[in-house]
């Protein structure tokens, strides 16, 4: 078996370095075009040229070496940047449909240009997405002048525009835009009555940034359209006030891997006397038990400055992956109301969901997709599985120079935070710029008074300032700067030595340039190698090193800690831990758990692609109705629409109910998937007549009549308003099993960890079973 794998191996290093040279073959011809000599009049001639040959039909691919040419050109002209080599070989791969792995620094937003012109003169739009509405606007308004320069408009998609300048930002040759809000402007389509309301027209090419977070870290993460909703009243500060009564091991438990909580008998007994109920596993107290354990999920497992902060009156959920705020992001389950509750908030968490889709759905309704990251190769596997996508790793146009040092591994948290605090301030004496990434805002704060204390000043970037994130992560590379960054806050900002001065960035270089430090290891390779890729960018100098402790929770969660001897868990030592074995059984378990997630997401798309399936079907005719090509009268357009919409909504409520319990057959050995693909596809296939006869009723009752005024009298319109949000996956990107196991049970790790609200209930099944 090992043999087969490295013939493998073997067989797609010599592919990729057949593709590789191809790649630069190309380059070379099209940096031999010359077009110095060229007036200005004559580049925006070959522009028209190329555009009115692609819109004629010539495939795209003949036209490729002529197109870069022109625009290694006109960025030269317009911004005073030619595309080295590689960006030309990456773009090449991009213009492929290929996921491009460049480093950091290596210029992935100019690289982006060409296949985004290439495809972008066929006229039929070119969409970047990006990771935030900073990032989106910052690149169209750099690189625009290259495109308005051949010929092609550019806009910068931001959230919270109108209608209107959506509308004019999609009919743009390149729109720039956040992933997210081109998911929600797509829900809001699906729900308008009236064709002049969307904003969208079809998909054709996309390219998406910072490819790796989110085709994978936010892929599956459900954007949300939901009716307005009231605030809930203050019901939820009772089951709040309820939790806070219970204490650790005498009324809840914690499972193995601290992630979901439980009541216990005698948690069971004070919870039915705090709320005058009797036995709370009676069926009709299940909303009491569902409140209840909410409340006590919320008390007892979510931390404040961890999990999410209280800002302006509001409570704000952290991505994990990030350290940021996730913006309009909830908590499923009714999780959201009870963290409301815990910090004394009113919640208008809530509404009918009208409609939803994940960005990897989304995704996936472009012909033609492609993506570029700085961490790629580590889950090469996963692209090639969900999207088809093939990694190609495009080589430094400087090689890395960077200095990757070992974990410096402690015994204990207090151990390791006096030696985080000792290398920084001996490294700042130097004058050399630190780069700390936290796992947290309260560790972020922490670390940030202990420097405070020593004299060392630094930058605190995390999930409450990061409107400043960009300016304050540019100026990272400057001497003596330190910053202290939640994870990966910044992302796709550079960041320079001396910030682009030169007698200050040779100074920093001789330095040994950027110093990045990480307060612990993540369970994903990726995360980590993005924060080693802020330093040694473009050839400088730099260096990274991690800081663990055998208290930190991958150590603890996994038993990497039983790797060592016992006399050192119980010595407090100031020194660091001279064990390889430690260092390669940590870098082991993060492999392991990227092959778990893996598995994971494959699981979970079983659920969520059936109903994809069923909401392309449903809204195939609907596009027809609303666009016209379905002929029918004003009124049967729009009452059609409405019953459309009515009992998808309807459909969507049935499908999360199924879900949510669907884990229990596996009690009585049914497998979940299939039951809920054929409870769903039953009820799916009851709605064209159930849309038939909500129809027919209302034709009789309008009659003959067109009139707009009797639809909305009749109540055929749209909700009077509506909100977006995001459902936060937090808890299936953690849902991981031991190590060790054989065969894990995947389904149950998923239900563990997704549904907490639901175990109680499988409590109370195995007890009823025990008193038969």
């Amino acid at each position: 078996m090992n043999i087969a794998f490295k013939l493998m191996q073997k067989v797609k290093e010599r592919d990729a370095l057949h593709k590789l040279k191809g790649y630069r073959d190309k380059a070379e011809t099209i940096n031999k075009r010359d077009l110095r000599e060229w007036n200005d009049d004559r580049l925006k001639a070959e522009s028209m040229r190329l555009q009115s040959e692609a819109k004629a039909g010539t495939p795209l691919d003949k036209l490729l070496i002529d197109a870069y040419a022109l625009i290694c050109e006109a960025a030269q002209r317009t911004l005073g940047m030619r595309p080295y080599e590689v960006q030309i070989m990456a773009a090449i791969a991009l213009h492929e449909g290929n996921l491009v792995e460049m480093q950091t620094g290596e210029g992935k937003t100019l690289a982006a240009v060409m296949p985004a012109y290439l495809n972008a003169i066929m006229g039929k739009g070119v969409h970047i997405l990006t990771f935030n509405d900073y990032l989106a606007n910052r690149d169209a308004e750099w690189m625009g002048p290259i495109y308005r320069f051949l010929g092609l408009s550019v806009v910068a998609l931001q959230a919270g525009m109108s209608l209107a300048e959506k509308k004019q930002a999609y009919s743009a040759d390149i729109t720039y835009v956040t992933a997210k809000e081109a998911g929600f402007d797509y829900l809001r389509d699906s729900i308008a009555l009236i064709a002049g309301d969307t904003v969208h027209r079809d998909f054709h090419y996309v390219v998406v940034d910072e490819a790796d977070s989110l085709l994978l870290d936010e892929a599956r993460v459900p954007l949300v359209i939901a009716g307005e909703a009231a605030p809930t009243g203050h019901d939820g500060t009772r089951f709040a006030d309820v939790a806070k009564q219970l204490h650790h091991e005498e009324h809840f438990v914690f499972d193995e891997f601290k992630r979901n909580v439980y009541l216990t008998e005698t948690g069971s007994e004070k919870v039915e006397s705090l709320l005058h109920c009797d036995n709370l596993y009676e069926s009709h107290n299940s909303h009491l038990l569902s409140s209840i354990n909410c409340a006590l999920h919320a008390d007892a497992l979510l931390k404040r400055d961890i999990d999410y902060i209280v800002r302006d009156g509001k409570v704000e959920l952290i991505d994990e992956y990030t350290g940021r705020v996730a913006e309009n992001r909830l908590l499923p389950d009714g999780l959201q109301s009870a963290l409301e509750a815990k910090e004394g908030i009113i919640s208008n968490a809530g509404g009918q969901v009208l409609g939803t889709i994940t960005l990897q759905h989304l995704l996936s309704l472009y012909p033609k997709i492609s993506g570029m990251t700085a961490t790629a190769q580590a889950s090469a596997i996963d692209f090639e599985d969900i999207y088809s996508l093939q990694v190609v790793q495009i080589p430094p146009n400087r090689p890395c120079i960077r200095i990757d040092h070992p974990h410096k591994i402690y015994t204990d948290k207090e151990a390791k935070l006096k030696a985080l605090v000792d290398e920084i301030a001996s490294v700042h004496a130097t004058g050399r710029p630190i780069l700390i990434g936290t796992s947290s805002v309260e560790e972020s704060g922490v670390l940030a008074e202990c420097l405070q204390q020593i004299g060392v000043n630094c930058h605190v970037l995390n999930a409450k300032n990061d409107s400043k994130e960009a300016e304050i992560i540019a100026r990272a590379g400057e001497i003596g700067a330190v910053t202290v960054s939640t994870n990966m806050a910044g992302r796709g900002v550079d960041i320079r030595l001396g910030s682009g001065d030169a007698k200050q960035a040779d100074v920093v270089a001789k330095l040994g340039g950027l110093y990045v430090i990480g307060t612990l290891v993540n369970e994903s390779v990726r995360i980590d190698d993005q924060l080693r890729g802020r330093a040694g960018r473009q050839g400088d100098p730099g260096a990274s090193r991690f800081f663990v402790t055998l208290e930190d929770d991958l150590i603890l969660r996994f038993g990497i800690d039983k790797a060592i001897p016992s006399s050192y868990k119980k010595l407090k030592q100031d020194e660091p831990l001279d064990e390889a074995l430690l260092r390669n059984k940590i870098v082991h378990i993060q492999h392991v758990i990227m092959g778990q997630n893996f598995h994971i997401r494959k699981e979970l798309n079983y659920y969520s692609d059936m109903v994809e399936d069923q909401r392309r079907i449903l809204f195939q005719d609907r596009f027809a109705i609303l666009t016209g090509e379905t002929p029918m009268s004003p009124s049967e357009q729009r009452v059609r629409l409405f019953y459309i919409d009515k009992f998808w909504a309807e459909h969507l409520s049935y499908v999360s109910y199924i879900r949510e319990g669907i884990h229990l057959e596996g009690l009585a050995s049914r497998s979940p998937i299939d039951e809920f693909h054929k409870r769903i596809i039953q009820e799916f296939e009851q709605i064209p007549a159930k849309i038939e006869e909500e129809t027919s009723i209302m034709m009789e009752i309008l009659g003959d009549s067109n009139n707009p005024s009797e639809w909305e009298r009749l109540g055929l319109k749209s909700p009077s308003s509506t909100w977006t949000y995001i459902i936060n996956d937090q808890y299936a990107q953690k849902a991981l099993l031991a190590p060790d196991a054989v065969g894990p049970d995947i389904i149950g790790a998923i239900t563990l960890v997704l549904k907490p609200v639901f175990k109680p209930v499988l409590s109370w099944l195995f007890r009823a079973h025990r008193w038969r």
